[in-house]
């Protein structure tokens, strides 16, 4: 299984189920750990670990 099968299964579940919330809750965790990844070794990463 790749990734594809993985978003794919999460959309057929939110649209059968009818589970829209979660796509932006999706949508904002994987924005959070993508800054938290590129930020980790940057001078940004003070201000960051400040806001959390």
């Amino acid at each position: 299984m790749g990734k594809a099968s993985i978003l794919k299964e999460l959309w057929v579940f939110m649209r059968e189920r009818k589970k829209w919330w979660l796509g932006p809750v999706i949508v904002i965790l994987v924005l959070l750990s993508l800054l938290i990844v590129f930020a980790e070794g940057s001078a940004l990463a003070p201000f960051i670990y400040a806001i959390f």
